[in-house]
């Protein structure tokens, strides 16, 4: 029986990238706990929770702590789960202290004293539900974290037939249009044979636009973000933003890469 009885916990990890949580992974397995590993909440991800008896909520802050964040008014915000003990993992100490103030009971620790600081977690029985945060939670709205401004153009490549829907609220005198250029654009990349064909010409509007290469969530044939950034950056696009759209549609914005000099 491992220290703790930790075999008896579920732990859920979020974290942007799963190759790059692997090891993070790996340390609670080995610990004993049962693991569930999610990118971003969806909208069955309560449901999850309470079925599988999800006991701790890691929240990786490494790569996005702004995103860690609205992950962790998500958790408080969300009734039937806003018991269950917050731990954040990582993040730029001067972000970690402005979480660490709107959620004073959440656990702040590094990757290397996780497994200790999981020993000594219980369940909140009043969890701190930051107003503030309750307010802004999951944030902005889709429009504003995609950078869509007032009065400003938005592009949409292959947009499925409910893109309004997704794209949602729009900022005022903002509107779609059919031929580029746009300070805006989203990509709608249905299947990674349509992506990786049209990778290459799709990359020149990263010099002239936000270019958001946007994905189906959930897809069972490796199509995901992982797949979406190692693509992009065999022809010279890295990602530098991420936004979950909606329960259906995740993106990332991309920027041409610098050479070298």
């Amino acid at each position: 029986m491992r220290p703790g009885g930790a075999e008896r916990k579920i732990v859920r990890v979020f974290h942007q990238r799963e190759s790059k949580a692997e090891a993070l992974l790996r340390v609670l397995r080995k610990e004993g706990y049962r693991v569930m590993y999610d990118p971003t909440p969806g909208t069955k991800t309560v449901r999850e929770i309470k079925e599988d008896g999800t006991s701790i909520i890691v929240i990786d802050l490494s790569r996005l702590p702004s995103h860690g964040r609205d992950i962790g008014a998500w958790v408080r915000g969300s009734k039937g789960i806003r018991h269950i003990p917050l731990v954040f993992v990582g993040g730029d100490p001067a972000k970690v202290a402005a979480i660490r103030q709107e959620i004073p009971d959440a656990a702040f620790t590094s990757s290397d004293r996780l497994s200790v600081t999981l020993k000594r977690l219980k369940s909140l029985s009043e969890p701190v539900v930051p107003r503030q945060m309750m307010q802004s939670a999951p944030g902005r709205t889709t429009a504003q974290k995609l950078g869509i401004q007032e009065r400003s153009q938005v592009l949409a490549i292959d947009p499925p037939n409910d893109y309004e829907r997704v794209v949602g609220a729009m900022p005022e005198g903002a509107v779609f249009v059919e031929n580029p250029p746009a300070p805006v654009t989203l990509w709608f990349a249905h299947d990674p044979g349509e992506f990786e064909a049209g990778l290459l010409k799709r990359r020149a509007f990263a010099g002239k636009s936000k270019l958001w290469i946007v994905w189906p969530k959930g897809r069972r044939d490796g199509f995901n973000g992982d797949f979406v950034r190692a693509r992009a950056l065999k022809v010279g696009l890295v990602d530098y933003k991420v936004c979950s759209l909606n329960e259906t549609w995740s993106g990332m914005l991309f920027a041409v890469k610098k050479a070298k000099r």
